[in-house]
């Protein structure tokens, strides 16, 4: 590792004064998450620390998956520092929920932007249903199951309870894949054939049933039951 200090970089490279001067977007990854740790350690400045979080973390959404007591573990974090990075990924999810809530919410694109930042840091399945007005507006969402998402966990009943709760016009579901893979499964299918029963009993709409993967070079962030034809 470099020995380095960020005050001993040029100006222009120092990742605080390249903010100043050029904005967001002309900061690498690991210049952003050094402006959040302000400090390395001995051999590593604060860019390096970013890096090796990232490197050891795979991609931004690994580290957003890591709570407070692993992040403290790293060498150049510490409590403070691990803190402050679980905050600044919470902002950043619930900046975009805000924004992605004032929509009229009628295509996956717009719910995987909604939810999916979030879910895709859970390391277990979670079953969630958005519920929606009239005008396809974001009333609330509530967490029906987290845990290993079977049938008798996410009976249509259960499901359903929020959408007469609240007097919601139509639903979507959504649950995650931890693995990635936003391939359904026979469990998928037979689930959303049975919400779709239940939700022309209860005169709800049901708009979709969304699976939430991981992007990736080639496939799919997300996996639509509605663009696939089944509902």
């Amino acid at each position: 590792m470099s020995q380095l200090k960020i005050r001993e970089m040029p100006a222009q490279e120092r990742p605080r004064e390249k903010l100043l001067a050029r904005g967001v977007s002309a900061l690498s990854d690991p210049e952003l998450i050094a402006i959040l740790l302000r400090t390395g350690l001995r051999g590593a400045n604060a860019v390096e620390v970013g890096r090796h979080l990232l490197e050891k973390y795979k991609s931004l959404t690994g580290i957003s998956r890591c709570s407070v007591k692993e992040l403290r573990k790293v060498p150049g974090i510490g409590p403070t520092k691990a803190l402050e990075l679980v905050a600044a990924f919470g902002l950043g999810e619930r900046l975009a929920r805000e924004t992605l809530s004032k929509q009229k919410l009628d295509s996956p694109e717009l719910v995987s932007e909604l939810v999916g930042p979030e879910m895709r840091r859970l390391r277990t399945e979670s079953l969630r249903v958005i519920l929606l007005d009239t005008r396809y507006r974001l009333l609330h969402i509530e967490e029906v199951s987290l845990g290993s998402l079977n049938e008798s966990i996410a009976h249509p009943r259960e499901i359903f309870r929020p959408a007469l709760t609240y007097s919601a016009h139509a639903v979507i579901v959504v649950h995650n894949h931890p693995s990635g893979d936003p391939s359904p499964s026979q469990t998928d299918h037979s689930l959303t054939r049975r919400l779709a029963e239940a939700a022309e009993l209860l005169q709800i709409k049901l708009l979709d049933h969304i699976i939430i993967g991981a992007p990736s070079e080639g496939s799919p962030a997300y996996f639509s039951f509605k663009e696939a034809g089944v509902l």
